[in-house]
């Protein structure tokens, strides 16, 4: 192992050192060694300053002298060169690096430690020469997060170029069978598909685009967005989409006098993908429902379905870009595998959480939970406020009939 002189012993040196020039101004010890004393304080001043600076560097930093001796370690290097059994592997290695060092040479070792929790140390030494005997100093640098962004880069890339590439093979292969091909209900099979792939791709980009801009946009615009928009926007938009997959819908009454500071495209969005989701993984004729609940200063959506479910393994990584549980149905539902990344993102904006409760199965509970403020505490919304597509900025109100047809139940919904 290095040897190390103790920082105690440092720090005593340095109060050694203080009170020599205090005593030698008091006793008068001449003027040769009052020089001396102050060129000693001035030192030691000199070297706490430069050890505090150091302990704000990100990176460990061992000075050793020429005997291989440890002078100062930098509270970074302290916690990677600790008592841990990973940490006994770290100064293993910077005692070699610096070894090699010593001997005038430059020396780099890459260490990856795997417990408790996966890290990638570079460990870089150089030989100090300006003062004999030579020294070494050695740099730790924990590079396990810059390792992590540029694997989770490398797989997103890879993962949208196999995404775009999926639909854009279907569409030359229909067009490659389009050409030349005379039997009209052959030619309207093919012309089906081809827009099926097409909207596909489009969904994709879309959501890519869309993702884009969520993550960039950490101070998402701030207006006070009613609940009872935000959900029935949501709900109105997959209405189609559950009719067709003969799915219910049904949605709790909403609170009306509860709003949610933040951006309405992206929360309109993120509870729309929920919802979507949760059809995507359902049955023919089972339940979806959103419901919701006020707690103090936040509310909860919460979205059940009675689908598939989701394994215990699969929890916690459904939030990923381009993840999924089951790629064929993924893949025969059109789902892009972005839009719980999408929800992940807008709730983080938003100050807020998504959390995932599963049994395979058994369906699923998705709930997403924003900070609300009460719109009685607020001024009044002028007409103004009234959403772009004519939505009342308090409440939306769908017809029964309407309900009725889209798989909703009787009654009027307030949503």
């Amino acid at each position: 192992m290095i040897r190390r002189r103790s920082l105690r012993v440092m720090r005593t040196e340095e109060t050694s050192a203080s009170a020599s020039l205090v005593a030698g101004e008091r006793n008068g010890s001449g003027p040769d060694a009052g020089v001396e004393e102050v060129a000693l304080g001035s030192d030691a001043l000199l070297a706490g300053r430069l050890r505090a600076a150091l302990d704000l560097v990100e990176d460990g930093v061992v000075v050793c002298d020429g005997y291989g001796m440890t002078v100062f370690r930098n509270a970074t290097a302290e916690r990677h060169l600790g008592t841990s059994s990973n940490s006994v592997l770290a100064e293993q290695a910077v005692e070699e690096t610096i070894q090699m060092a010593l001997q005038g040479e430059y020396a780099e070792r890459t260490l990856e430690l795997f417990s408790p929790t996966p890290r990638k140390l570079v460990i870089k030494a150089f030989p100090v020469t300006l003062a004999q005997p030579h020294g070494a100093v050695a740099i730790v640098q924990d590079t396990s997060d810059r390792h992590r962004l540029e694997a989770i880069r490398r797989d997103f890339v890879a993962n949208v170029s196999h995404e775009l590439k999926t639909p854009v093979g279907a569409l030359s292969l229909l067009a490659e069978t389009l050409d030349g091909e005379d039997d009209p209900d052959v030619v309207a099979r093919l012309v089906t598909r081809v827009a099926a792939e097409a909207e596909r791709l489009g969904r994709i980009i879309d959501d890519l685009l869309d993702l884009s801009r969520i993550e960039t946009n950490d101070a998402p615009r701030q207006e006070m967005v009613p609940l009872a928009v935000i959900v029935g926007q949501a709900v109105e938009l997959l209405q189609p989409v559950a009719h067709s997959s003969d799915v219910k819908l049904e949605v709790d009454q909403l609170p009306r006098q509860l709003a949610v500071p933040g951006d309405r495209r992206d929360l309109v969005s993120a509870v729309s993908n929920l919802v979507d989701n949760a059809i995507k993984y359902s049955e023919p004729g089972s339940l979806v429902q959103v419901r919701t609940r006020h707690e103090g200063d936040s509310v909860e959506i919460s979205v059940i379905d009675q689908g598939v479910g989701i394994p215990s393994r699969d929890l916690e990584r459904i939030f990923e870009r381009f993840y999924r549980v089951d790629r064929a149905r993924s893949r025969l539902t059109g789902g892009t595998g972005l839009g719980l990344s999408i929800v992940r993102h807008v709730a983080v904006n938003h100050s807020g959480s998504v959390r995932v409760e599963s049994r395979e199965g058994e369906g699923s509970t998705f709930t997403l939970r924003l900070p609300a403020r009460s719109l009685s505490s607020l001024a009044a919304p002028s007409a103004e406020s009234a959403s772009t597509d004519g939505t009342a900025a308090t409440a939306l109100t769908l017809p029964a009939d309407s309900l009725a047809d889209r798989g909703l139940g009787g009654g009027e919904h307030r949503v």
